[in-house]
């Protein structure tokens, strides 16, 4: 045997061991294996069930909310250059014409209305558009290019936001996609019962942290009336929600929030050691403790209002400077702390989300599928390898032995990758057999031909090689470039099904050309005359 056979008989045994680690690990138990073989090979919804989600996102509040930051940051510009003005408000459109916001602003005194275009034009002319309604009324509109990039920065951030919230959840095998302009498909693998993580999904999970002007109040109307009916515009009123069945409480509110949520750095369940309550404690980056902690000093004895989605949760007093921590009392259980602390992690969703569809797949049917394409699978193989022996002798079984290695390579791979094996992908599977089987023909036909024309044994098999080496690059790569058309613009599934396919080509090269090339030189190599070769 020569030197290059037994380099690449090594590279061979290396590829084997490397693909049944990552595929069974290194168990030391029946029960070990058996684990390790199900969290290496992932399973789809199809095969392993679960549950298939597809949300709305309300893009009107996100529309809603650009409308609110600019109104809040023109009102400090006028404040600044000391413009009044007598009301500023935006419109509340729906979904169907969430594209029509616009800011109203009246009041502008005539002297003043060169200085005001300018702070407009300056600080929000890129985006909006101001059209003038009278002397001292103007309209604020969004460029149609905005509203564009808003549509989709929204359809981006919700997905994002939502694969924290899942994969804080544990459910790191679920996907996310978006489907068409304002829509995204929820795919939870294993999850019968969705209610648990539908609810964490659509909580927005907005956290602010106001200082208490005024409250608790009985209802909207007392707080209005505490302050003669005209609310300051440096001001808010919010409402607690009613709380195990007593009625809520109405608080007046700073306007603009100490720190918000974008300012948390870790939030975590705890369980409060004199209570056995739970909570949910929170921990805020540098520059936020920084800004909580001078508040928090120069607020003794003041209240917090601890705000969640404009629903006041507590207002404790401040009994001493805070710098970089805090905690949200009166959870409930530790699902409500724990649900609450993902939420803050994760980050809040740049609009709320409707539930329009859901379907649940049954274990059952993910059994069915996987045994029906097992036996299918099963059938094929026995089918082309009965085949194999037959019509081509001894080198049937070279041709066997590679197809086994093929299967177990892209077994592997899919592990490696931690991609999810769905129905599709088995049928990927299936089809790759067959095209290594094809390689194969390929190669023993030539070798014939080969040897037919007189050549030798050795010869023979060395121009069979290379002569069929340009057809299967040349078949494989058309079918890879058909694959990636099928990833780019396919679905779920049919992405599983190209993802399967293409590892298994991959695979196929290796193995038809390079295990099935060695065996030949192997075999070969045992003969003190290669002058005979049973194919």
């Amino acid at each position: 045997m020569s030197s290059n056979t037994r380099i690449r008989l090594l590279i061979i045994v290396a590829v084997v061991l490397v693909c049944i680690y990552g595929i069974i690990g290194l168990p030391t138990s029946k029960a070990e294996l058996v684990d390790n073989w199900k969290k290496n090979i992932r399973l789809g919804t199809d095969l392993r069930g679960g549950s298939i989600l597809v949300y709305q996102v309300e893009m009107q509040d996100a529309f809603k909310g650009e409308a609110d930051t600019v109104i809040q940051r023109l009102r400090d510009e006028l404040a600044k250059a000391s413009i009044p003005f007598a009301d500023m408000s935006r419109n509340d459109p729906d979904f169907d014409h969430a594209n029509s916001i616009q800011i109203n602003i009246t009041g502008i005194p005539s002297t003043k209305a060169g200085d005001f275009r300018m702070i407009v034009n300056d600080n929000f002319g890129s985006v909006w558009i101001m059209t003038t309604v009278n002397e001292t009324d103007y309209r604020l509109t969004m460029k149609a290019s905005e509203a564009l990039r808003v549509r989709a920065d929204t359809v981006s951030q919700t997905i994002n936001t939502v694969e924290k919230k899942i994969n804080g959840y544990g459910l790191a095998e679920s996907s996310v996609q978006p489907r068409g302009e304002s829509q995204i498909l929820v795919t939870l693998p294993g999850l019968d019962d969705p209610a648990r993580i539908k609810q964490l999904l659509q909580t927005a999970a907005v956290l602010e942290l106001y200082e208490v002007q005024g409250g608790p109040f009985a209802s909207r109307e007392e707080a209005m009336q505490s302050k003669n009916g005209i609310l300051p515009l440096s001001s808010q009123i919010l409402g607690s929600g009613a709380r195990n069945g007593a009625p809520g409480e109405f608080y007046i509110l700073a306007r603009t929030p100490v720190v918000t949520g974008r300012d948390l750095r870790d939030a975590k369940p705890v369980q409060n050691g004199q209570s056995g309550g739970w909570e949910t404690s929170f921990v805020l980056t540098q520059d936020a403790a920084k800004r909580f902690e001078r508040f928090t000093g120069a607020h003794i004895n003041d209240r917090l209002a601890i705000v969640l989605d404009k629903k006041v949760l507590s207002a404790p007093t401040i009994q001493a400077k805070i710098s970089d921590n805090g905690v949200i009392t009166n959870m409930g259980g530790h699902d409500a702390a724990a649900d609450l602390a993902l939420n803050l992690r994760a980050g809040s969703l740049p609009a709320s989300l409707l539930n329009i569809e859901e379907r649940s797949v049954g274990p059952s049917l993910g059994a069915d599928s996987i045994r029906d394409g097992l036996v299918s699978g099963v059938a094929g193989v026995i089918a082309v390898v009965t085949l194999m022996l037959i019509y081509y002798k001894r080198s049937g079984i070279n041709a066997t032995l590679a197809l086994i290695l093929n299967a177990l390579i892209l077994v592997a791979a899919l592990s490696y990758f931690e991609a999810v094996l769905t129905l599709p992908g088995i049928a990927g599977i299936i089809l790759t057999i067959g095209m290594a089987v094809d390689s194969n023909v390929l190669i023993f036909e030539r070798i014939r031909e080969e040897l037919r024309a007189g050549k030798a044994v050795v010869a023979a098999v060395e121009a069979g090689f290379g002569k069929a080496f340009l057809t299967i690059i040349d078949t494989h790569v058309t079918t890879i470039v058909s694959c990636c058309f099928l990833f780019l613009f396919g679905t779920g599934p049919v992405k599983g099904f190209a993802v399967t396919l293409v590892i298994g080509l991959f695979a196929n090269v290796f193995t038809a050309v390079f295990v099935s090339r060695t065996i030949f030189n192997w075999e070969l190599a045992g003969q003190k005359r290669a002058v005979t070769l049973s194919i």
